[in-house]
């Protein structure tokens, strides 16, 4: 799956411009004139939060695509010192998640297919014990789609922050960061989705959680 090709017919990139001379420790800022590296950078991270949100796939790749767009003109309007400060990363999931909140209020609940979920293209979380044997990858697939489907069962903003903490393994302070709220708040809010969560999936809940994790110290 790649958003690059239609993004790219909504407007276009100008001519690369040579960076200035930077250290070891220095990130050029974000900017036009990088943008097609950013959208190869995060384009697949944002198509697998969007999808995990939306349970859609023509969905997710529309809001990828309309996220894009809207960053981009964002980044044009912005003063240097601006850019230079910057969090891009946050930043790019806070304007996805609105995207898909204004997308989904105008649309109606419908049920979602397994095989819609797990996207092979949309999981990020990779293994240092080798690659998977076969029948191992069936199964975290067909796990991993029954806990998202699940998630698809709460209200947004608990789907936000759940989504966030297990399914993308993001930290408090970087989910608080992305929806804009008090880490209080971030906290209460995956706290009450696992409550939920528990109701629906019983011990399968464990599924979220890395391998000999703590679900009350993620939670």
């Amino acid at each position: 799956m790649s958003v690059l090709a239609p993004l790219l017919r909504e407007f276009t990139v100008p001519p690369a411009v040579q960076p200035a001379p930077k250290t070891k420790t220095q990130k050029p800022a974000p900017s036009i004139e990088r943008f097609e590296s950013i959208v190869d950078d995060y384009q697949r991270r944002l198509y697998g939060f969007a999808l995990r949100m939306t349970g859609n796939r023509e969905d997710a790749e529309e809001i990828v695509q309309d996220a894009f767009v809207r960053a981009y003109r964002a980044l044009g309007k912005m003063l240097p010192e601006q850019r230079a400060e910057l969090r891009l990363q946050p930043w790019l999931y806070t304007i996805t998640l609105n995207v898909t909140r204004n997308r989904l209020r105008s649309k109606k609940p419908t049920n979602v297919a397994l095989d819609a979920l797990a996207d092979p293209d949309a999981l990020l979380r990779e293994s240092n014990e080798g690659p998977a044997q076969p029948e191992a990858i069936v199964e975290r697939d067909a796990d991993m789609a029954l806990v998202e489907k699940a998630l698809l069962q709460l209200p947004m903003h608990l789907r936000a922050a759940a989504t966030l903490r297990f399914i993308e393994g993001r930290s408090h302070p970087e989910i608080a960061e992305i929806l804009n709220q008090p880490i209080g708040t971030v906290k209460s809010h995956v706290h009450r989705a696992v409550r939920i969560l528990r109701r629906i999936l019983g011990p399968q809940i464990g599924r979220i959680i890395p391998q000999g994790a703590n679900l009350h110290a993620l939670s």
